[in-house]
């Protein structure tokens, strides 16, 4: 078993948030993680989760990984994450807010999943574990935190250069189109569902965006709104302990009726049906039973 990073203090119950140096470090198995959950969870920061031992599963907005040594799993911010928990399972994980990288540094850092080998597998091992080390040994103090957060800079460009990247051609029109929908939608998903909005905001046709979306996703961008609002309910349905209704306002459904057909029309089932799948817990939908009229 490889064991990478100092031993986090006892009574540790989450990964890391990151501390003062917006770097946090420690081991799968010092963490409430590495026991399976009922239900999945959401993290407010990165976390980057490097398997040293074993062999296990982790689910990242429910779509299940197999992990083995040298699988690298990266998990943004706001995803529904749930570790397997399998004995003998470890990874090295390191989190993180905010992005230390910029523009087209970014490219491949978002991929979900990695299995490294060789060298590039040697090198992960050697930055996670420098980074460890740094963070348990240094003194807080603004030199330390900027060499820290440079560390993480070099592991997250490794990561972008797993996906070969590097000297692709630069983005098309298409896919810059695409890139400011998607931040656009991850900003206001919550509040229209509206492909027409979103083109106004970009200051773009709905052709324009459509296009856009079907060049890089195969999906229109009315498709791609949906999904990603479906996404969310996912999330909130399984992490949450919100009410349908609750999930469905939030999302801008004032009637919990509309909420319910658009649910089942994207994924498949009722929200109360995927709820209990995700985390084992019915809801009660059933009137209290009414007490008899008193004389």
């Amino acid at each position: 078993m490889l064991t990478i990073g100092p031993v986090v203090e006892t009574g540790s119950t989450t990964p890391p948030a990151p501390s003062w140096a917006g770097v946090g470090t420690c081991a799968l198995a010092e963490t409430d993680l590495a026991r399976r959950q009922p239900a999945p969870r959401r993290l407010d920061f990165h976390l980057m989760a490097l398997t040293t031992a074993g062999h296990g599963t982790v689910e990242i907005d429910f779509t299940t990984h197999e992990c083995r040594p040298g699988t690298l799993l990266c998990i943004q911010p706001g995803q529904a994450v749930r570790f397997g928990g399998e004995d003998g399972f470890d990874a090295a994980l390191v989190s993180w807010r905010g992005d230390p990288l910029a523009g087209e540094e970014l490219i491949g850092v978002a991929a979900e999943s990695h299995q490294l080998t060789g060298a590039d597998e040697d090198a992960m091992i050697s930055e996670f574990a420098q980074l460890a080390e740094d963070r348990g040994r240094l003194r807080e103090g603004p030199i330390a935190a900027a060499l820290l957060r440079h560390q993480l800079a070099v592991l997250l460009l490794r990561v972008a250069l797993l996906t070969g990247a590097e000297g692709e051609a630069p983005p098309t029109a298409e896919a810059r189109t695409f890139a400011r929908f998607r931040s656009a939608l991850e900003a206001g998903h919550a509040e229209s569902r509206r492909v027409e909005d979103y083109a106004a905001r970009l200051g773009c046709s709905v052709r324009t965006l459509t296009r856009a979306s079907l060049a890089i996703t195969g999906r229109t961008a009315k498709q791609v709104v949906d999904d990603r609002v479906a996404l969310e309910a996912r999330r909130l349905l399984a992490c949450t302990s919100l009410s349908v209704a609750e999930v469905g306002r939030r999302l801008g459904f004032p009637e919990p009726t509309n909420f319910g057909r658009f649910f089942h029309r994207e994924v498949g089932e009722s929200p109360g049906a995927f709820r209990a799948a995700a985390t084992g817990v019915r809801e009660n939908h059933r009137i209290p039973a009414q007490r008899p009229p008193t004389d």
